[in-house]
């Protein structure tokens, strides 16, 4: 009975603290904020996109997904054991991963941003 109850409290806990974590930093960066106006100074900027960075994250999780997909079909196709099965995902998530990094770096090169 035990087990069951810490197990239904770990994804609690876990939401929980995520939710806290990521409130206590807005909390946080709003106080500066205020501060530096109070100060009279200029508060910090948001973020802007940068869309050479979403490019390289986009081809790459199309590429590790990719190399999910390909990992699958892999080791469906040759009935590998479970052993040999954790060496061959990784391989292929981290091998079509890079490919995609090297797709983005090779678009970037041909087609510079201007910031």
């Amino acid at each position: 009975m035990a087990e069951g109850i810490v197990a239904l409290f770990i994804p609690i806990t876990i939401s929980l603290g995520a939710f806290m974590m990521l409130w206590g930093i807005r909390y946080l960066e709003n106080k500066e904020n205020m501060a530096m106006i109070e100060r009279g100074m200029e508060p910090k900027k948001t973020k802007t996109a940068d869309p050479s960075r979403t490019l390289r994250n986009g081809l790459m999780f199309i590429g590790a997904g990719l190399g999910l997909l390909m990992a699958i079909v892999f080791t469906k196709s040759f009935n590998l054991e479970e052993g040999e099965r954790t060496g061959v995902y990784f391989g292929m998530i981290a091998f079509f991963g890079g490919l995609g990094m090297l797709a983005a770096y090779m678009y970037e090169r041909k087609n510079p941003v201007n910031t």
